[in-house]
Order: C-alpha cells, then sequence, then structure tokens
C-alpha cells in the first residue's frame, strides 16, 4: 500500500500521529498489536533476549509498513519493539482493513506483488543471516536501505547483520580501500 490516502480511506480509524527520536510505539508485552505506516522518519523493530542482547528485526523508512505480525494474525501478545530512530510521523491502522477492503482486482495484484517483494526480501536475509560471509549480508543490507548508512548508528547495522561493531568497522574500511 504505497498511497496514505488509500489507507486512510480504507481505515476510517487511522491515526495520523507524531512520535519524537526514541518515543515507543510498542513494547515488548503489550497486548494490543497494530500496523504502522511511516509517512515520514524512520522506525526499527527489535527483541532483547534473556541476556539483554538487542536483535534488530528490520529498519522502516519512509513509504514502509512495520508490524509484530504474529502478535497481529494469532492475536498475541507482542513479542517486538518498535521504536523511532527519527522524529517520524506514522499512520497507526487495522490490519484487518487491508484484508477486508472492497479493492479492484488490480489493487490486490500489486497489493499481493509489494507483499511478496517484501516476503522475498525477509527470506533471503534470513538465509544470509544462516550461511554468508558478513561482507555479503552488508552489501545486501546497502542494496535494501540505501540511505540507511548515514542514518543509523553504526552498532544497530552491526546488530542487524549479526556481528560485531568491530568486525562492520573493518568490512567498511576493506569496501573503502577496494574503491
Amino acid at each position: 500500500m504505497e498511497n496514505l490516502t488509500e489507507i486512510l480511506n480504507l481505515d476510517p480509524n487511522a491515526k495520523r500521529k507524531q512520535f519524537q527520536k526514541g518515543d515507543f510505539l510498542q513494547r515488548d508485552g503489550d497486548f494490543q498489536a497494530s500496523t504502522f505506516y511511516v509517512k515520514k522518519g524512520l522506525l526499527r523493530s527489535y527483541i532483547i533476549d534473556s541476556k539483554g542482547k538487542e536483535h534488530i528485526f528490520m529498519f522502516a523508512p519512509t513509504g514502509w509498513i512495520i508490524a509484530d505480525l504474529e502478535a497481529l494474525e494469532f492475536n498475541e501478545p507482542v513479542k517486538l519493539f518498535i521504536d523511532c530512530l527519527e522524529d517520524s510521523e506514522i499512520i497507526i491502522f487495522n490490519k484487518d482493513y487491508l484484508f477486508n477492503a472492497d479493492l479492484p482486482k488490480e489493487k490486490i495484484v500489486e497489493n499481493t506483488q509489494l507483499l511478496y517483494r517484501r516476503l522475498g526480501k525477509l527470506q533471503r536475509r534470513v538465509l544470509m543471516l544462516m550461511g554468508s560471509p558478513a561482507i555479503d549480508r552488508y552489501n545486501y543490507f546497502l542494496n535494501t536501505y540505501p540511505d540507511l548508512p548515514n542514518r543509523v548508528p553504526q552498532r544497530m547495522i552491526a546488530t542487524y547483520l549479526g556481528i560485531t561493531p568491530q568486525a562492520l568497522s573493518t568490512i567498511r574500511g576493506k569496501i573503502a580501500r577496494s574503491h
């Protein structure tokens, strides 16, 4: 759903809200899961493991939708923290409106293709985490989020990649020297 007006027309209860950098949209254990469209800004979703270590699931820049899909689908408590990495304008809406809306066939096909592209990116990321060298994962990150390296702290990128900040620094140095 690329068009904000379409989202607002599908869900009459959608709320447009401003959030500040550092604000939480949801926290692990919350009982009310929502879907968030990033009109402006940057969000991230992550978990914190039993040892207190943060694991970033995804970033959501302008134009992306982010949610805890499992909590939404199975009506369970939220597992993912979602917070703002920048001041953000967010549209909060109910995912059921996307499924129950009376959309033309062309729009359903377009939305399904967008969903499959995002799921494909997620599948590739999981497979890369399981067996690709860190430099390949970093290059994939750059292709997926080309404008984020200058907007996100290096430690968060390293967490997303499943490596240490020192390893990321080494990779960035190798790339810079090769150009």
